[in-house]
């Protein structure tokens, strides 16, 4: 066996050994979020996912660590507590997310161009809300701005009928990181993580409580049984399939919401600024970002089933291209595209609820616990909330397994990569490993001070120093500790959720996907034709894509 697939059955054997304190279900943000926590409360737990970690909703966001400037303008114009309640504990848990994992996360600055001084002064005071509600984890202040003003700040904003402007504060991150990062500290604090481990059937007691699960290792088809004293369901949008397992008789609670992404070349609007495109004709805010050297333009919030075709759809891009091109003296064109990406949100109705639109649903978590079944739901909520959902959840397990409610220790915990992380330490690996400064920029912004661990490998191999695809900042050595450290399988594991390019660049994934694919073949042994078929169908993926979405050039 390679050193790849003794790695994968150790963490089989590790999921069999004993049996665990807590199983989660969910290895999405929410998911590792409850693994983390129960964890570091001293539970021996366990994660499973069916798929690859963060493979779903958690790492197709807009990219915000918010509280929801929405949510608070629907709270007050609907005299709504519960959007309130969403914002108040939102921009609480925003400074914990950043400080966090600073290199994945940071502050950010929002300009809202206003076309009239009836909107200036409306927008002014409600960011002054804003930031008083955020209260001592405010970033800082909002102010307005003039229209000359806006100018300097944003050259590429077409400022004909605007009156001035607001800027206020928000947070960014890179969430598929952020997620993965989540389950490295949580396997680091000694819990078992296994990815494509999907559950088939839960176990029972005679009592009918469920006391563990049959997994199939999707990778191998390998099937076994886990054993756990409490299960958590954090399956995000498929959620109600897993309630239902566990009580056939339960109603479903989630609607699901679909919002899609454009990314382009940073070149088209390279102010350091986001844009915040406050109105749209359904009443809907649309983001202008830049984000990891590309400008990302989100979102979209239409009604969705969990087994939607999740490529972006033509009139998608007509939609987001239409109120970007509102705001931008460039126009912005399909042949600006370089990647797409489309996300589920799991919403959570209330009891009852029928008809609302899902746009006007609030994005509060619940944590539902099934006294029958013993399972514990955690539904709903938002990426910015994770750490509080999952604490929320934990003291629910606690309760169903008797014990004490022994608190929350991850408000300050600090995520892997994270330990004496300096903004400027790219400085340093420019000097010491004689790399690009993109590179170098990059690999602190994925890795933080485990960057070192990545260059160990090319220090190792010279081969592996070299880029992973021309003109682009990856290094070869990030595919080889994608496997070795972070669990990667497949070539889009690799390029999407360990080193992003897939998000930023369609065409630039296309030419990697060889080369991933020849080092995954090495490390897992795989035969020429397994190699050859993975690369294929990786391809395949992403030129179907191309050609749905009506982007392919060729």
């Amino acid at each position: 066996m390679t050193i790849a697939q003794q790695s994968r059955q150790a963490a089989i054997d590790a999921a069999t050994s004993q049996p665990f304190d807590v199983c989660v279900i969910g290895g999405g943000a929410t998911g590792a979020g409850c693994a983390l926590d129960a964890q570091t409360r001293g539970l021996r737990t366990l994660l499973l996912d069916a798929g690859d970690f963060s493979s779903a909703t958690s790492s197709t966001s807009t990219k915000l660590v918010h509280g929801g400037v929405r949510y608070l303008q629907q709270a007050f114009t609907q005299l709504d507590a519960g959007q309130y309640h969403v914002v108040v504990r939102a921009l609480r848990e925003r400074i914990l997310m950043i400080n966090n994992a600073r290199f994945l996360a940071h502050p950010l600055r929002f300009v809202i161009p206003c076309p009239n001084w009836f909107q200036v002064i409306y927008y002014g005071f409600g960011m002054k809300v804003y930031e008083w509600v955020s209260g001592k984890a405010s970033l800082f202040g909002s102010t307005i701005v003039s229209k000359a003003a806006l100018g300097k700040r944003i050259p590429e904003l077409n400022t004909d009928g605007l009156a001035a402007g607001v800027v206020y504060a928000d947070g960014q991150f890179d969430d598929a990181r952020y997620n993965l990062l989540l389950v490295k500290t949580f396997r680091e604090a000694g819990g078992a993580a296994l990815n494509y481990a999907r559950v088939v059937q839960l176990v029972k007691d005679a009592a009918g409580k469920v006391v563990g699960a049959e997994v199939e290792d999707q990778r191998t088809k390998q099937r076994f049984a886990v054993k756990a004293k409490a299960i958590v369901n954090a399956t995000g949008p498929f959620a109600d399939a897993l309630r239902k397992q566990a009580n056939p008789g339960t109603a479903d609670r989630l609607r699901v919401s679909r919002g899609a992404h454009i990314v382009l070349p940073l070149d088209r609007m390279p102010s350091p600024d986001a844009l915040m495109i406050p109105k749209t004709a359904d009443g809907r805010l649309i983001f202008v970002i830049p984000w990891l050297g590309s400008l990302l333009v989100g979102t979209t919030d239409d009604e969705a089933k969990v087994d939607d075709d999740l490529c972006i759809k033509r009139e998608e891009i007509d939609y987001l291209l239409h109120y970007a091109n509102l705001y931008v003296n460039r126009k912005l064109t399909r042949g600006d595209i370089r990647a797409c990406f489309v996300g589920l949100r799991p919403l959570v109705a209330p009891k009852g609820a029928t008809g609302k639109a899902t746009k006007k649903l609030i994005r509060d978590h619940e944590v539902e616990v099934d006294e029958a079944a013993g399972v514990v739901n955690i539904l709903g909520g938002k990426w910015t909330t994770y750490r509080a959902m999952a604490e929320d959840t934990i003291d629910a397990v606690e309760k169903v397994m008797g014990r004490p409610v022994s608190g929350s220790r991850t408000q300050k915990l600090a995520l892997a990569g994270s330990e004496g992380f300096e903004p400027e330490a790219w400085k340093a690996l420019v000097q010491l490993e004689g790399i690009p400064e993109a590179t170098a920029r990059h690999l602190l912004e994925k890795y933080g001070t485990r960057a070192s661990a990545v260059m160990a490998l090319a220090d190792a191999n010279a081969a592996l120093r070299q880029a992973l695809v021309a003109g682009h900042a990856p290094l070869r050595a990030e595919v080889v500790y994608a496997v070795r450290e972070e669990m990667a399988a497949t070539i889009e594991d690799v390029l999407a959720r360990r080193i992003g390019l897939q998000f930023h660049d369609w065409q630039a994934s296309i030419a990697a996907a060889p080369v991933v694919g020849a080092y995954l073949a090495k490390e897992f042994g795989w035969t020429p034709e397994e190699e050859a078929a993975a690369v294929h169908a990786y391809v395949s993926h992403i030129e179907g894509m191309l050609k749905r979405s009506g982007l392919n050039r060729g």
